[in-house]
């Protein structure tokens, strides 16, 4: 049975965080998380958290093996962008995007 923990309209870009998701993605949650823990990202934070959450998740609808559980899905989408406006050169304005990523992971 999968256990799955989200994170949606995280202040990150997704482009920032697909790459520590492909860095755990197969492995052990005991590892994934001592993986994370060393990368200087705030992207790791994020999915370190999430992890954790799953983890919960698992214990909480007690899950026979806690210390054998696997990363089978770690998934990062776009989310909505806040658009703002910022004074450009010569009196134009330029759009400036803040994107927002949706976190999903789920671990068996």
């Amino acid at each position: 049975m999968a256990y799955t923990a989200t994170h949606r309209h995280a202040q990150i870009s997704a482009r920032k965080v697909r790459p520590l998701a492909d860095l755990i993605r197969g492995k052990r949650v005991d590892e994934a998380l001592a993986l994370l823990k060393y990368q200087p990202q705030r992207g790791a934070r994020m999915l370190e958290k999430v992890l954790q959450s799953a983890v919960g998740n698992a214990d909480d609808r007690r899950a026979p093996n806690l210390g054998g559980l696997r990363i089978v899905d770690a998934r990062i989408d776009g989310g909505p962008m806040v658009k703002r406006v910022r004074p450009g050169a010569r009196g134009m304005a330029h759009i400036i995007k803040k994107r927002m990523a949706h976190i999903k992971i789920s671990i068996e």
